[in-house]
């Protein structure tokens, strides 16, 4: 056992992943206490309204689809480091501001949708620059680890966030919930402050005057000539715009179908973010790049539970629900991000990343809209079921692409257990 928790979290020995992964894991759990406070009081100020959900999705989200690609190629060209501490500086005085009004009880619908768009601005430019930087704190062996013990950080976040911000929205109303965010985000400002520049893994990049001249054009032809990188960021195109919609399409199920209130509604994210932290530490022990079959699967397997989510008519079933979707949401994008990142060249790793951060998280400004509309006028189960029937036919379509495309076959074995494999001369 102790030898397995040692590989589990290998990456924690490199001081600059730990001081990393310490300060997300703090700006996290306020974050998801934001997200957890941002859609309640959205409920309360435009009377119960799933299209005024997803409309702020969309406004937090839209810059995400406008300016990933741009902050791809500036974490190409420039000091991510730099980069990050820049964007963290701009959340955390957005954050202030937010938390400020809300307090003050000044704060009206337009206000949240206006924070939305800014706050999504600095996801822009942080994320695919913060996705890239993890191969430079730990270097290409344990890049795979270092993924996971990411997605680790993040649902773990996912768990205690929603958790807390529930019981503190029934104790103490919103505004707090805002203040703590502010402040949790100062935190990875201070860490990356104190990484150690000259432990940094950057002997794969190219040199500076050849990184000036990267442009974005470059990144995605690289992308479009490699089938291996395109079939994960298609396939996470359609299921992340119609299926991870979760933040809104629950907020909408616990207050409108199941009429309860805020800690309920935390108990919702809290089972499907422990579902998730099962699927992110199950790819810790990784060392290899995760197989195409195994991608397929997992976003069969995803897809098919989150079809039973919208499906299922009782309170606890959706909550026993959401932790085997919560588990193949996050291996599913955790074994497409590794298959990405361990099968692309440094110098291109940034492009790429962004246009995975993209497809990723650029499609809800697109899907949240559509899906605040279903919900509002069909359910919001149908709302999810939907996005679920739509997620498994495209899992299903690249399957059978995949099949003929390499020649290989699907069989089904009995025994000694009943399996689903693939027999194909190269995976």
């Amino acid at each position: 056992m102790q030898a397995k928790l040692s590989t589990m979290f290998q990456s924690l020995q490199v001081r600059n992943y730990r001081l990393f992964a310490s300060g997300q894991l703090i700006k996290l759990i306020g974050v998801w206490m934001m997200f957890i406070a941002q859609d309640w009081l959205v409920l309360e100020l435009s009377d119960n309204s799933a299209t005024a959900l997803g409309v702020v999705t969309a406004c937090q989200f839209t810059p995400v689809l406008v300016l990933t690609l741009l902050s791809g190629r500036l974490a190409d060209r420039y000091d991510k480091r730099v980069l990050l501490f820049a964007a963290n500086t701009f959340w955390t005085m957005l954050a202030l501001g937010m938390s400020l009004l809300v307090v003050t009880d000044l704060v009206q619908l337009w206000h949240v949708f206006a924070f939305a768009a800014l706050l999504g601005t600095a996801n822009a430019v942080e994320t695919p620059v913060r996705q890239a930087f993890v191969s430079e704190l730990v270097g290409t062996p344990l890049l795979p680890n270092a993924l996971s013990l990411n997605a680790a950080v993040f649902n773990s976040a996912r768990i205690v966030g929603p958790a807390v911000a529930g019981l503190a929205i029934a104790a103490f109303d919103v505004g707090p919930v805002f203040l703590f965010t502010a402040v949790s985000s100062i935190a990875p400002l201070v860490n990356v402050v104190r990484m150690r520049t000259s432990e940094l893994h950057r002997d794969a990049l190219l040199p500076r005057d050849e990184r000036a001249s990267a442009r974005v054009v470059d990144g995605l032809r690289y992308v479009w000539g490699r089938p291996d990188l395109l079939l994960p960021m298609a396939m996470m195109s359609v299921i992340g715009m119609s299926l991870f919609n979760f933040q809104l399409t629950l907020a909408a199920l616990a207050k409108t179908v199941f009429n309860t209130g805020a800690a309920s509604f935390g108990l919702f994210s809290t089972a499907l973010a422990v579902g998730a932290l099962g699927g992110a530490l199950s790819g810790t022990g990784r060392r290899a790049r995760p197989s195409v079959w195994l991608v397929l699967g997992a976003a069969v397997a995803c897809a098919s539970f989150g079809t039973m989510v919208g499906l299922a008519s009782t309170y606890w079933l959706v909550v026993a629900l959401l932790v085997p979707t919560g588990f193949f949401m996050v291996f599913f994008a955790q074994a497409s991000n590794q298959r990405i990142q361990m099968g692309v060249d440094a110098a291109f790793r940034g492009r790429v990343m962004s246009l995975w951060v993209l497809v990723f998280l650029g499609t809800n400004p697109v899907g949240a809209p559509i899906i605040g509309w279903v919900a509002e006028n069909y359910g919001a189960g149908a709302s999810i079921w939907m996005g679920g029937l739509l997620s498994l036919a495209t899992a299903l379509t690249a399957l059978t692409w995949q099949l003929r495309h390499s020649g290989a076959r699907l069989r089904f074995r009995v025994l000694p257990m009943p399996r689903f494999y693939v027999t194909s001369t190269d995976c």
